[in-house]
């Protein structure tokens, strides 16, 4: 089946925080080796994540992933692995060759570098655990997930009516309300619950008049067409025309953080950008990319919200054993190894409109216990008229964050 919507957040860090020389996409130069390494990995994980949630999304359906949000929520899960578990999540994380160590110091470089990587742009992440009252959780688990991912570790009374409130309230909170639940009950025999939550905003750095806004035809993939609110504007891009797509990158901010929008050729579909979607070639797309005086740019405004639980898919990738009431091995939580995943939960948000962007994501992780090229001065026209996908990117490490596909463009006030 083909997915509808697909989002990519890509955030790139910066040094210096004003009057910076442009960066080429993918530079890490700036971050330590390892957390370059980290990027690659996540990167590669990112892309086979949205590759596997585009063939099982429904006709039609808007679909919005959060690689990096999956990311974190499973590095503080692997501090717990121990055996094939262990083994297995690094594998499907593509984390093989990092020890530990070196796994969570790149992470909390990587964060720190996002988060400071334009101060135009309002980029936050947080991280918490939540366990059962009573329940034994191994003092190291705690204190290395305090230590790199700042995360809030509470002990929580699961069988009390308010229990569900205080993780939704934190998930509320992190997402500006955006993302209001993340779960409707617990389980009796879910002992932790692993959240992250990232949350996105940032404002075109040109932005689209309202004024030029109008309905115009969107072709959907069964071939009927709908009237839909079409933003426009003529400005100065970095973009991109080869025999697969056309693509153009919309900058926020001070131009760090970008969008990248890819429309398949008339004669291709998503489903054909997709199957080339690997690290070879999204590097060299990201590097292709040449600056054009003027490129009319029409696309639609669209406001959604998408969930799925990825056990699945995860275990699909490579880390079933995680998920096995019989196999896993979290003795790194508890000492008993009677521990297992029991879901990852994945929710996600998006605003595209004249102004900008705000997009939200929230990743939960149940442990539950036995019994996720023309001329500079041709003028170019960028029509999105018919499915597209894009990415949202920062311009010197290459982090994935969010990755969409978008067959059915809606905007609900």
């Amino acid at each position: 089946m083909k997915t509808t919507f697909w989002f990519i957040l890509i955030f790139f860090f910066v040094a210096c925080a004003c009057d910076k020389t442009e960066t080429t996409p993918g530079e890490t130069d700036k971050l330590p080796e390892k957390s370059a390494q980290l990027i690659e990995a996540d990167n590669t994980f990112g892309l086979e994540l949205f590759s596997r949630t585009a063939a099982i999304a429904k006709t039609n359906e808007n679909t919005l992933v959060s690689p990096l949000s999956v990311s974190l929520a499973l590095a503080m899960t692997y501090n717990g692995a121990q055996g094939q578990t262990k083994t297995d999540m690094e594998k499907t994380l593509k984390l093989a060759g990092l020890t530990s160590e070196q796994i969570n110091s790149a992470y909390q470089s990587l964060v720190a570098a996002l988060q400071s990587s334009d101060p135009d742009v309002l980029l936050e992440m947080a991280n918490a655990i939540y366990y059962r009252q009573g329940f034994t959780v191994l003092p190291d688990f705690i204190s290395v997930n305090q230590k790199y991912y700042n995360a809030a570790v509470n002990a929580l009374d699961f069988g009390s009516p308010h229990a569900v409130n205080t993780i939704n309230a934190w998930v509320a909170q992190k997402t500006k309300d955006k993302i209001p639940t993340i779960i409707n009950q617990i389980e009796s025999d879910l002992v932790m619950i692993l959240l992250n939550a990232v949350y996105f905003n940032g404002i075109w750095k040109y932005k689209f008049d309202d004024q030029n806004t109008r309905n115009l035809t969107f072709r959907l993939e069964n071939g009927t067409t709908k009237e839909t609110p079409m933003m426009n504007q003529e400005a100065s891009l970095e973009y991109l025309s080869n025999s697969l797509f056309s693509a153009v990158n919309l900058p926020y901010g001070k131009g760090q953080f970008q969008m990248t929008v890819i429309l398949p050729k008339e004669n291709k579909t998503t489903a054909d950008v997709i199957s080339e979607l690997n690290m070879e070639n999204w590097r060299t797309w990201m590097k292709s990319f040449k600056t054009e005086k003027k490129v009319e740019v029409t696309m639609p405004r669209f406001k959604f919200a998408w969930e799925l639980k990825l056990n699945q898919l995860l275990t699909d990738m490579g880390m079933g054993s995680a998920f096995s009431s019989v196999a896993a091995d979290f003795s790194g939580i508890n000492k008993d190894r009677d521990l297992y995943i029991g879901y990852v939960i994945h929710k996600t948000y998006v605003d595209v409109n004249e102004n900008g962007t705000e997009a939200a994501a929230v990743t939960a992780v149940g442990i539950f216990i036995t019994s996720a090229p023309p001329t500079d001065l041709q003028k170019i026209y960028f029509t999105v008229d018919r499915p597209f996908l894009f990415t949202i990117t920062e311009k010197s490490t290459g982090a994935i964050l969010f990755i969409g596909e978008v067959t059915n463009p809606e905007y609900v006030i």
